[in-house]
């Protein structure tokens, strides 16, 4: 009767260790992730900083302060 068993535990062992190789696997895919979400981190900051140098290039035109000035004063007027 051992020898019917012999395979079954062959089975079973090799199972335990698929096992063990797909949990290390899901482990490492885990950490890809979270690098993956600093890199998404990485490209919003990437994009904020473009945005705020937009805006400063805007704001750095003479027209365009004029028109916010204007705007501040006419806001400051209305108010007092």
């Amino acid at each position: 009767m051992s020898h019917h068993l012999s395979p079954v535990r062959s089975i079973a062992a090799s199972a335990r260790r698929l096992r063990t190789r797909v949990l290390a696997a899901c482990d490492r895919l885990a950490d890809d992730e979270r690098g993956a979400v600093t890199a998404e981190y990485a490209i919003i900051i990437m994009a904020a900083v473009a945005f705020a140098g937009v805006l400063v290039a805007i704001m750095r035109s003479p027209e365009i302060r004029a028109m916010l000035v204007k705007l501040v004063e006419d806001a400051l007027n209305a108010a007092g």
